[in-house]
């Protein structure tokens, strides 16, 4: 109209991104994500811990045992009470079997996480690569990249869930992948980038000598370097914390074994018959996996007497037990010797009156040396096995309450980052119903004028 261009002119739809609540949200899905792999593996471990108070836990078949032993007391001939106390070193051996079962079976569990974990980083690695491709395409003839700007964003946010990540968006449409570390994560590798490799665990299997894989790129091992995320977190839940929650129930064993067979009752050893002697470098490494092995003695359970008489003398050791002497099959049926022995020694605070009892290690444990326990074993069996119950059920707790309060964090992230990026439907089509109103009155106004004009016209012919 009047020589100038007027009207609608189609343009190229662009996007307008927070880009730091962009990096902010895929930083807290990454946190979630880790979170809820933590708490899945850890709900697990609670579960197998049993509940105290309830004879199911640690501490109460600790408990039962000496409750066992102090009904012998009260008639130490009596041979079902010697079979009853047999039955009660079963049940807590069983006990502590199915705890170092599930640690591995959990273990398992993140080493297949580990394994599906680096092909899904593989898969979003490569996915943006793609687009990538096609975003700096498009980009150089001029066309609108937004949609797949969007897919993209998709996949880098389906990569945050499995690994701590950083992106930079460069000039010509392309964007810089990394490690929270600073290891670049190639999008665009022929074959990987990652690559690691099934395994199947057992109890004193370790990373990175102990014969579970590790994760490399490009031929380098950066399993390390890998935070965060669900990668991140069955990492170390793979190589960390559930191997310290085994570390810490082979010691409890360990001390189990050693504090009864010190006192002239091997009730409890391993499947060749043998107590671990304790020692050696690192501080576990004679009893690594000693809980998934731990058994009632096959003499005592063929011979429940001796639960009364002991297995074997014990010479005088000043710094150690006090001397004992096996009751002989000739002798009194009503001795009490070792009974009063495991009561008030191998399951008292002292190995023998004034001598306090040798506590397991807790600092370079596991077949590493490289992890510490996360509490300080108390002198006595059963307050160490709650201990123990106690410390790995803080575990799991804590890592369901940090999730719930990381989940809330997330919520309103995403909330804050749709609103300043994303299109708000509601928005747009009242701006949309106010456009058609005002063009239906203009139409009404010019309709108006036509008229009048016409009117005019006809008027002056």
């Amino acid at each position: 109209a009047g020589n100038a261009g007027m009207g609608v002119r189609p343009d190229a739809t662009g996007r307008a991104i927070n880009l730091a609540l962009q990096q902010s949200m895929y930083r807290q899905d990454t946190v979630v994500a880790g979170l809820t792999t933590e708490t899945t593996h850890l709900s697990a471990i609670d579960a197998a811990l049993g509940t105290p108070g309830q004879n199911d836990d640690l501490a109460s078949l600790t408990g039962q045992l000496r409750d066992a032993f102090s009904g012998l007391l009260g008639d130490p001939s009596n041979a079902a009470r010697q079979a009853g106390v047999v039955v009660a070193a079963g049940n807590l051996t069983s006990g502590i079997n199915a705890l170092s079962g599930a640690y591995t079976q959990q273990r398992q569990a993140a080493q297949n996480d580990i394994v599906s974990g680096v092909a899904d980083a593989n898969a979003a690695l490569n996915q943006i690569g793609s687009l990538s491709n096609q975003i700096i395409a498009a980009r150089a003839g001029g066309l609108s990249t937004a949609d797949l700007e969007n897919l993209r964003d998709a996949a880098v946010h389906g990569l945050s869930q499995v690994v701590d990540v950083k992106t930079l968006a460069q000039s010509n449409g392309d964007l810089f992948v990394a490690t929270v570390s600073g290891t670049q994560l190639p999008t665009r590798a022929q074959s990987g980038p990652l690559r690691t490799q099934g395994a199947t665990l057992a109890s004193e299997a370790s990373y990175p000598n102990g014969g579970l894989p590790g994760i490399t790129l490009n031929g380098a091992d950066i399993t390390t370097r890998l935070g965060g995320g669900q990668l991140g977190a069955a990492i170390t839940m793979r190589d960390q914390t559930l191997p310290s929650f085994q570390a810490e129930l082979d010691g409890f064993a360990f001390a189990l074994a050693t504090r009864y067979d010190a006192q002239g009752l091997t009730l409890f050893t391993g499947p060749d018959g043998g107590v671990p002697t304790g020692g050696g470098t690192p501080v576990q490494s004679s009893y690594i996996g000693f809980a998934a092995l731990i058994q009632v003695n096959g003499s005592v359970a063929a011979n429940p007497a001796q639960t009364r008489d002991g297995s074997h003398d014990v010479a005088d050791d000043p710094a150690g037990a006090s001397g004992f002497t096996v009751n002989p099959a000739g002798g009194p049926a009503g001795s009490t010797a070792m009974i009063h022995r495991i009561l008030n020694f191998a399951l008292g605070n002292e190995v023998r009156s004034g001598v306090a009892q040798t506590l397991p290690p807790t600092v370079g444990l596991g077949s590493e040396g490289n992890l510490n326990a996360a509490f300080v074993s108390p002198p006595s069996l059963i307050a160490h096995a709650s201990a123990l119950v106690s410390s790995q059920s803080a575990a799991s707790t804590a890592a369901t309450n940090r999730l719930a309060t990381e989940k809330s964090v997330q919520s309103a992230v995403t909330r804050a980052f749709a609103a300043g990026s994303a299109v708000n439907i509601d928005t747009e089509m009242a701006h949309m119903i106010q456009l058609q109103n005002a063009y239906a009155a203009n139409a009404r106004i010019i309709t108006t004028v036509q008229n009048l004009l016409t009117q005019l016209l006809q008027a002056i012919r």
